[in-house]
């Protein structure tokens, strides 16, 4: 089986030049991404087809069948109740995991409207959250055929230990981070 495009990237040019600018005497010291996780909220839907509908959407966007996670407790001034669906969430690891963060990056963030870069805050171990308003930006989606518009959070776990070797992974692999402008 081949191996993604970026994963060869990865492997061919972004590890040696890791290891070159951060002094890593091991292959195995250089940081790499080991799963995404996709998680959408819905909160508390009304229409019992929406949840439906938005794990059809994530499975279509990911090529993986996500799971409907139920709420743990009943909150009363919410009409939620213990075991209602409340979102969708997948993780993804290996080939599709490489596949899915290449289409991210070429196809689907330029096609946010007025992209100008994502912000560069990272969580403080090296992991890096993207949050979108707006799902129709995957082209797996058809935006005639949809009635309502999921946002999602987009995790990308990264076994980097701080946030300057997370960042530098991410800047090499092609993340659009947004350039700093100058004060005025």
């Amino acid at each position: 089986m081949n191996q993604p495009a970026l994963k060869t990237t990865y492997n061919e040019e972004i590890v040696p030049a890791l290891m070159e600018s951060r002094g890593y005497k091991n292959v195995m010291q250089v940081p790499k991404i080991t799963k995404i996780v996709l998680n959408s909220g819905v909160g508390t839907a009304n229409d019992k087809n929406v949840i439906n509908d938005i794990a059809k959407d994530i499975g279509l966007i990911t090529g993986q069948k996500p799971i409907i996670t139920l709420a743990r407790t009943s909150i009363s001034n919410f009409k939620l109740r213990e075991g209602m669906p409340v979102g969708v969430k997948v993780t993804l690891r290996g080939s599709s995991m490489w596949e899915f963060l290449y289409r991210l990056i070429t196809v689907s963030l330029p096609l946010i409207r007025d992209f100008r870069g994502i912000g560069k805050k990272l969580d403080g171990r090296g992991n890096y959250t993207l949050g979108i308003t707006d799902h129709t930006i995957f082209p797996e989606i058809n935006v005639d055929t949809h009635k309502h518009l999921v946002g999602m959070d987009i995790c990308i776990v990264t076994s980097a230990t701080t946030d300057d070797e997370g960042l530098e992974l991410l800047t090499l692999l092609g993340m659009p981070f947004r350039k700093a402008t100058a004060a005025a």
